[in-house]
């Protein structure tokens, strides 16, 4: 916050210590939320992402009701909008092999390497390839040396160290170098600017994606789609496949105007969490959400639930790939039991628990016998929920079930099969029901017992009730919504209106009940003030900051929806830092005009008069006393713009003033 003064800095640790008791507060008075402009406000706060300038207005204008029914029918809404912004982003249209090949993990260079896979044609492919071949040369053979030559005193420790340094100093000298060179570049076209960059040795390649982003985007102004994630890739492959798709989903959550079907596949896609750093996962998690979570986000249930256990994302995730049955044809009698096996987070609550390994089990290239992770995280928390009457036989007869259902070269695209050799035969018995010798068959028998048992629409209910109505939701509420559930064979859409039609959503003790999590807080941010953005990637870092990396979850759990995981002193400066940031401009590739509620001619005395037109156009006027007296006070004292005192002819600060009201403890509610 070095932008700001002294003065500003107080007010915003006011502004954070209050936040902080304000969102932990019961309040005392709630609007009541049966007017149209309120009504709409409350829809736009939990149907979306944040409302955008004057959309209140034009929901009211249609009707909410309406508005509602058609976020219900995403299909027939244009989103050519969002589209054109995720155009340039090729990786989103990629299946898994293609992202394999275009952008290459170390097990396929090193395949190359050894000479068990070719080098492409394309001559950008083949720069990715030969940019990475040199890393890994280099990498092999700093491992030789330290495996011939290892540390025996404290001078060699010392020498390895000034070794590392001098490394550095290079990479800063090629760097600066880089910089340099690019200046000349940039008089050249595009085409003739990616030819000298490909021709360069690859040191100097990777200084020349490293620069700050300001210089690397005038590198780069003019290029295609596919030159510039050429470009990106001769420094780290894998990367610019998760920077596409956390970028795409930022901007699906700020521009599109499906946002109902947006917040949903947020929401399944944290239900069925999938940890995007687990090896394969790399590049299986953009196929998962384009082609599992989003076509089912507002269909029926028990689609959603087998498009996800044949996912390769998920039986890589949970290990179910390497699953086998211990007595199928595959394990020859000898195999290992692996029980209650976690990927990521230790053991599972449940009765009686055994002991927590120290460390989670690494994940094993090969199958070493019946794998329980899979069968444990569908009852707990896919469908059935802790406390939904399945016992630890249950878990071990699912996982065998389950055995037999696998994926093919996990590593090099990844698609699913059944492989009869590995499946245990026999009858299995899960919550009392015979499931019979069938091989795959067996494994849709049990997913459409799971889907349509009474605990699961309870659980599925309690959920989706927390996320949009209270962090406790009403009980009579989630019980007519798991009757719907069941009613309607677990049709998700008709289970949402019968959530937004019930009184308990609309009760004024729900208004402003919700405290938003860091990617609703940012993605509403944005979309408050109406920004345009051409790079998400200071966002991306943003979310990172505030504790919820995108794809980043490790657990099977996913982010927490409820208030108490997100407020504390640390996160809430933080995020009024991002606020103050946004407000300002000072996030590179994202473009904020708030000038239009000051006008060319304003001064300070028009401070008050601004406020209230931020306050409204972000919160629609509803703001506490005490951040507005908090912030009114600061431009009485003339301190909000940094300047002096005697100067009452200079501006307002309205980065400033935008950027505490979006700090506030108000806007932190949805």
């Amino acid at each position: 916050m070095s932008h700001s003064p002294r003065r500003i800095l107080i007010l915003v640790v006011l502004l954070v210590l209050g936040a902080g008791t304000a969102l932990y507060a019961k309040k005392k008075s709630t609007p009541a939320t049966v007017d149209e402009p309120k009504r709409a406000l409350h829809a736009l706060n939990r149907l979306t992402f944040g409302p955008r300038p004057s959309e209140v207005d034009r929901v009211v204008a249609m009707g909410v009701d309406q508005w509602i029914e058609q976020q219900l029918r995403p299909d027939k809404i244009d989103d050519a909008a969002v589209e054109a912004r995720l155009a340039p982003l090729r990786t989103l249209r990629m299946d898994p092999r293609e992202l394999a090949e275009n952008f290459p993990n170390q097990q396929v260079i090193k395949a190359v390497a050894e000479g068990k896979a070719r080098m492409p044609r394309d001559p950008e492919k083949r720069a990715v390839y030969q940019a990475q071949l040199e890393r890994y040369d280099e990498n092999l053979e700093k491992k030789q040396q330290a495996a011939e030559n290892p540390p025996a005193t404290n001078d060699d420790a010392m020498k390895n160290g000034k070794a590392n340094d001098d490394e550095e100093a290079r990479r800063r000298e090629a760097r600066m170098y880089a910089e340099l060179k690019s200046q000349d570049l940039l008089d050249l076209p595009p085409e003739q600017r990616v030819e000298q960059i490909l021709k360069m040795p690859p040191d100097e390649q990777r200084a020349m994606v490293e620069q700050k982003d300001e210089n690397r985007e005038q590198l780069m102004e003019g290029m295609s789609p596919k030159q510039k994630e050429t470009l990106m890739a001769l420094n780290a492959p894998q990367r610019v496949v998760l920077s596409e798709l956390m970028q795409a989903k930022l901007l699906r959550a700020i521009y599109s105007e499906r946002q109902l079907d947006e917040v949903m596949a947020d929401f399944w896609f944290n239900h069925f969490n999938i940890f995007i750093n687990k090896g394969a996962d790399r590049y299986l998690v953009t196929s998962y959400e384009r082609e599992v979570i989003r076509p089912h986000a507002l269909g029926k249930f028990e689609d959603l639930l087998v498009a996800t256990a044949k996912s390769p994302a998920m039986l890589f995730y949970l290990d179910n790939w390497l699953s086998v049955g211990p007595d199928s044809d595959s394990a020859r009698g000898v195999v290992q039991h692996n029980i209650n096996r976690r990927p990521y987070g230790g053991w599972r609550r449940f009765p009686p628990p055994p002991p927590r390994p120290a460390r989670p089990q690494a994940n094993k290239s090969k199958r070493s016998g019946l794998n329980e992770n899979y069968a444990r995280e569908l009852m707990e928390l896919h469908t059935l929920g802790v406390n939904g009457g399945y016992t630890q036989r249950d878990v071990t007869e699912v996982a065998r079930v389950f055995t037999g259902w696998t994926i093919k070269q996990p590593r090099f695209g990844a698609e699913f099969s059944f492989e009869e050799k590995l499946h245990e035969p026999g009858t299995k018995t899960v919550l009392g029901q015979k499931i019979k010798d069938h091989g795959e068959k067996e494994g849709r028998e049990v997913l459409h017992l799971l889907a349509h048992h009474p605990s699961t629409a309870k659980f599925i209910c309690t959920k989706l009730a927390t996320r949009f109505v209270s962090d406790t939701p009403p009980p009579a509420l989630v019980d007519r919504m798991a009757q719907t559930f069941l009613k309607k064979d677990g049709d998700i859409r008709e289970v949402l209106r019968t959530m937004f039609q019930s009184p308990e959503f609309w009760a004024p003790e729900a208004y402003r009940a919700k405290v938003k999590t860091p990617l609703e807080f940012v993605a509403s941010a944005v979309r408050a003030t109406g920004a345009d953005v051409t790079d998400a990637t200071p966002l991306i870092r943003t979310l990172q900051s505030l504790g919820m990396p995108l794809y980043g979850m490790q657990p099977p759990t996913g982010y927490s929806m409820k208030a108490e995981t997100w407020v504390n002193s640390s996160a809430l400066l933080s995020r009024m830092n991002f606020a103050l940031a946004l407000g300002n401009g000072k996030l590179h590739g994202i473009q904020v005009d708030l000038q239009r509620f000051a006008g060319d001619n304003a001064t300070l005395a028009d401070g008050p008069q601004v406020l209230a037109a931020i306050e409204k156009a972000f919160l629609a006027g509803d703001i506490s006393e005490q951040t507005h007296d908090t912030i009114i006070k600061q431009l009485e004292d003339q301190q909000i713009s940094g300047r002096k005192l005697d100067d009452t002819k200079r501006p307002p600060n309205v980065g400033a003033i935008a950027g505490l009201i979006l700090g506030s403890p108000e806007f932190q509610r949805r």
